[in-house]
């Protein structure tokens, strides 16, 4: 198997003299696997022992990812967080629901920070992604909730009104499968090292660019949210955070003949978790994007532990 290896260090929170909780982006470098992450350091270790060898891939669904684009000052985004949580429950296996607070502009009104609402809850990946998505001309994501399924097409739209979430879904589940992902983690409690090995098939061979993106997600938060009666629910469930992507910016990683191995691409991360997470309340998402329509082919996800 070819490696081609990627780092990427994920920012923590920071406290402001003003109580602001910052989210900054975490910055993304390139290099090789970061092995001190790995106990003991033996990079000939880690390879002998940890290194992944993945057994042919017979999944034949495709899965969706739900990205609900949100903000904590808007007061109809609780029923749209409700929907696409719901989805998910009727279909956990298949359906990922991915929660980006951006809207069309990026940050908006509605994920502003204020004295009520001090977090930050953006990341410059999902700030860029809504702002693409809100960019392109003749776009309806005027601002939120809005959403995308697996930012497939319909009716001329990347994006879709949350009453659409469920039919658009359940309608993508059944199409054909054109690539298959599949992937393995370590994660190393003593260094909060993680390592992520995955692999991609383009099944249809598609000729246009794709792309690999692993983000990662916080699975849930309490904080406060504006909520459809104009009141503050303080105790309010954040389900599904976009916490930014790991090892590129939004656009990922692109399929080349570098990571080709055998008909398979094949693409390497490391990163330290930060010390605002536990790992036992973030997954990843692993998901493979066509650059020309955007369509998202299939995704995956993963538990660190």
């Amino acid at each position: 198997m070819k490696k081609a290896f990627f780092i990427g260090f994920l920012g923590l929170l920071s406290f402001t003299s003003c109580d602001k909780v910052e989210n900054p982006f975490p910055p993304t470098i390139t290099t090789e696997l970061n092995y001190s992450l790995y106990p003991g350091g033996d990079s000939i270790a880690y390879s002998a022992t940890e290194w992944p060898v993945f057994i042919p891939n017979t999944n034949s669904f495709r899965n969706i990812m739900l990205e609900d684009f949100t903000g904590h000052t808007c007061v109809s985004c609780p029923i749209a967080a409700d929907t696409a949580h719901k989805i998910h429950e009727d279909y956990p296996e298949r359906v990922f629901i991915s929660t980006i607070h951006s809207g069309p502009t990026g940050a908006g009104a509605f994920q502003l920070t204020t004295a009520s609402f001090p977090i930050d809850w953006t990341n410059p990946s999902g700030l860029a992604v809504g702002e693409y998505f809100g960019s392109i001309p003749g776009s309806a994501f005027l601002g939120n909730p809005r959403g995308s399924v697996s930012r497939i097409l319909n009716g001329g739209q990347h994006t879709a009104n949350v009453n659409d979430w469920r039919g658009f879904t359940e309608t993508a589940m059944g199409s054909s499968l054109k690539a298959n992902s599949q992937a393995a983690v370590n994660y190393y409690p003593s260094t909060r090292g993680v390592f992520i090995h995955t692999e991609v098939e383009n099944l249809a061979v598609l000729s246009n660019d794709l792309y690999t993106v692993v983000t990662l997600m916080e699975d849930s938060v309490i904080a406060k949210q504006k909520m459809p009666d104009n009141t503050t629910d303080e105790s309010y469930i954040h389900r599904d955070i976009m916490r930014g992507t790991i090892g590129s910016n939004w656009e990922g990683r692109q399929l080349t003949e570098n990571e080709l191995d055998n008909g398979k691409y094949y693409f390497n991360y490391s990163f330290s978790l930060p010390a605002q997470y536990d790992a036992d309340n973030v997954h990843l998402l692993i998901y493979v994007r066509d650059a020309e329509t955007e369509e998202v082919y299939q995704v995956i996800k993963k538990k660190l532990q």
